[in-house]
């Protein structure tokens, strides 16, 4: 690629605002060319290399985010569902790709997204690994294989600090398996069990959130009948493998059509 498309990170104090900025700096197909923080925060003013503990990057941290998506040909968001929005509007007017994997969005907030998508690309993923894209096609094929037999949990693991559950990824997850079914997951999803609850539903596909340490990601979907066990099962070690996914789905949304596209679309699954 002979143009290196010009990207901006919002939330760039977070976890994967940190780890995405690494990631675009090291890369040979992009450049960092913005990094977005709240009002007020400390970083706002300073070398975003330097706030990070490191050597300067030449860019300045801002509270302005149009003036910073203006720059830019792409945006990676892992924020919150309200900022999300807000940043989409402002890539819309940009016409910047606009690349989210915050999670806990409503369906009602998902749907706010559809006039940002009608000016210009937005990639929204519960996750942006590989490997969880296709645990999601494997769940879809294997719940249309067996029927209500076999009960469906999908069990997740976080790290202390995860605010929603279940995780973006498990909601991936259920929808497929409900896809697989054909049935819709709000009229069958469990997510909550607690004192004398009853026998489980028949065709009821339940989620169990974790949330512990420093754990990166774990999901398991499990298929239990009388007598046998399929577990489905994918593990993240390294933050990097989400941060690597955001960046390939922005330099994927490159001369793209307006629209709203997944990880599906990104790795041709």
């Amino acid at each position: 690629m002979t143009h290196r498309p010009g990207i901006v990170v919002t939330g760039a104090s977070g976890r994967m605002g940190r780890m995405l900025i690494e990631t675009i700096s090291d890369s040979d197909r992009a450049r960092l060319v913005g990094a977005v923080e709240r009002a007020g925060h400390s970083w706002v003013g300073r070398d975003v290399g330097e706030a990070m503990g490191g050597a300067p990057l030449g860019v300045t941290v801002t509270d302005q985010p149009l003036d910073a998506f203006a720059q830019a040909q792409a945006v990676i968001d892992f924020t919150a569902p309200e900022a999300t929005l807000e940043f989409a509007a402002l890539a819309a007017q940009a016409r910047a790709v606009h690349v989210i994997g915050t999670t806990g969005m409503t369906d009602d907030q998902i749907a706010r997204l559809e006039p940002a998508a009608r000016h210009a690309v937005i990639i929204r993923a519960g996750n942006m690994s590989l490997g969880v894209n296709l645990l999601v096609q494997l769940t879809k094929r294997v719940a249309a294989a067996l029927d209500e037999d076999f009960d469906i949990e999908v069990i997740e693991a976080h790290h202390r600090h995860k605010v929603d559950a279940p995780s973006g990824t498990a909601l991936m997850l259920g929808e497929a398996a409900a896809e697989g079914r054909g049935v819709s997951l709000a009229d069958v999803a469990d997510r909550g069990r607690d004192g004398i609850t009853g026998a489980r539903e028949r065709g009821h596909i339940g989620f169990s959130a974790v949330r512990g340490g420093d754990i990166v990601g774990e999901h398991d979907v499990l298929f239990a009948a009388d007598g046998e066990r399929i577990v489905l099962r994918h593990v993240a070690t390294d933050r990097a493998i989400f941060a690597r996914g955001a960046l390939k789905a922005a330099l994927w949304g490159q001369g793209r059509a307006p629209g709203q596209y997944d990880m599906v679309d990104v790795l041709g699954l």
